[in-house]
């Protein structure tokens, strides 16, 4: 094993380590380390050695290791988060889980799954559904993503304007906490309210209070029908104005999805789908149930698209037809590159009513500062996705988009928002917490964190 860029207070310790996971789940080899510095915020942090733990009590032993010889650790899964969340910032061991990949039981009488955090979202979603069932969580990351970074990201997705986001299905989990015990939170039943919820407490803590090696997850029946809907405007006010319609209805489909021009111009470019490039924006609507309640909703949908100034409303006529359209919108995020080598990615939220107030603003604020600016995002619950594309070696135009990103926070809270809806906070967000949370909440949320972690060895520099 080579041990070049070690520190010397982790390179004793390898062999510890070695002994508790095996010597050939245990890297300090430069191209390994390079491989697990980034993650999808393209910023490069080199650990001091990668682990690859194959059991609970394997995560234990390192926790009680890491304690005894104060060594950071910061839990991994793909390594697919948005704000920094999986590096490590201070250096030392990364803790990688992809080897807890099992899908332990599922329970099509109580509809609970037990799966380990290493599990790829997609491929449960796949297995789920062989057996008639449903896991509603889809973020666009889902073919490569894994279940326990949702879990500790609290993931949303598409589907959370009807379905909820990740905290919604997580009944219990096991945790190993950075003191190397081991607890297990929750329940496996419908209901359950014994003690503090730390099930929740887990839910979106971003690997800072402990590592998940567990979870037990509600399923749903799968749908009997599921439908999907491309709707196009000539101007993106009316898109989202559309949006605050269809919520204001009654009707309530399972995704509402929006594009602007920007994106969609960037997606057929990327994918030759037949997009309408010269569109304002387009919504991308999904909706499911039975069959009666699925062409009842298609046709009010329809009637309010129009009524809304869409000026046309496509249903998908085939499963393949539905696929290409959902393959342009989570082809989004990698054919914005073709705009500039680097991107600055947030995920902001407001209240859906004013969800034209904040377009309208963006807008504005894109003509203002001359920025690559595309938006983006799970509109029916407000969240969209807000995109600088740029050359982070021009520091000029990077200190205009971050001054830029700061602007938009703030307009955000002013509108009653968040400054993140599922990308959590992990580096990239931690300097405008303050925005939106109190000082005497951020410090009970610091007492919280050294009592679970009184040594700081667990994920150090996230979140605040």
């Amino acid at each position: 094993m080579q041990e070049a860029g070690i520190r010397q207070s982790l390179t004793s310790i390898i062999p510890k380590i070695e002994a508790i996971v095996g010597r050939e789940h245990v890297t300090t080899a430069v191209e390994d380390l390079l491989c697990y510095a980034y993650d999808a915020t393209n910023r490069h942090c080199r650990p001091d050695a990668v682990a690859f733990p194959a059991n609970t009590d394997e995560v234990s032993d390192i926790l009680r290791l890491a304690n005894e010889h104060r060594f950071f650790v910061v839990p991994r899964g793909a390594g697919t988060g948005m704000t920094g969340g999986a590096l490590a910032v201070q250096g030392g061991l990364v803790m990688v889980m992809t080897r807890f990949s099992r899908i332990l039981t599922i329970d099509t009488d109580n509809l609970v799954a037990e799966v380990e955090p290493g599990v790829i979202t997609g491929h449960f979603q796949e297995v789920v559904e062989g057996k008639g069932l449903f896991y509603p969580p889809d973020p666009s990351s889902a073919s490569y993503c894994t279940l326990g970074g949702n879990v500790a990201e609290c993931a949303g997705g598409p589907r959370a304007v009807k379905y909820g986001v990740t905290r919604d299905y997580v009944l219990g989990l096991e945790v190993v906490l950075p003191s190397g015990e081991i607890i297990r939170t929750g329940v496996r039943t419908a209901k359950g309210v014994v003690g503090y919820d730390l099930t929740r407490l887990m839910v979106g803590s971003e690997g800072t209070l402990g590592v998940i090696t567990k979870i037990v997850l509600r399923l749903f029946p799968f749908p009997e029908v599921v439908r999907t809907l491309s709707v196009v405007f000539s101007r993106i006010q009316d898109a989202v104005r559309t949006v605050c319609e269809i919520i204001r209805s009654g009707v309530v489909p399972r995704t509402v999805e929006y594009m602007d021009q920007a994106a969609i111009r960037c997606v057929e470019d990327y994918l030759n789908l037949g997009l309408p490039v010269d569109a304002g924006a387009m919504l991308l609507i999904e909706v499911d149930g039975s069959l009666s309640a699925v062409e009842t909703a298609i046709s009010d949908l329809t009637d309010i698209c129009k009524n809304c100034g869409a000026y046309q409303v496509h249903v998908a006529s085939s499963a393949q037809e539905a696929k290409d359209l959902w393959r342009a919108r989570q082809a989004i995020s990698p054919a914005l590159f073709r705009l500039g080598p680097d991107k600055i990615n947030e995920d902001i939220v407001v209240p859906r009513n004013r969800i034209p107030d904040m377009v309208e603003w963006i807008d504005d604020l894109r003509k203002r500062t001359g920025l690559t600016i595309v938006t983006f995002g799970h509109a029916g619950d407000g969240n969209i996705h807000f995109n600088i594309m740029l050359d982070r070696r021009d520091r000029e135009i990077l200190e205009k988009a971050e001054s830029a990103v700061e602007e938009l926070f703030r307009q955000t809270i002013a509108l009653g928002g968040t400054i993140s809806g599922e990308h959590g906070v992990g580096i990239t967000k931690a300097p405008y917490i303050g925005m939106e949370i109190g000082s005497a909440e951020l410090a009970l949320m610091k007492r919280i964190k050294a009592v679970f972690d009184p040594n700081g060895i667990l994920n150090p520099g996230k979140i605040f």
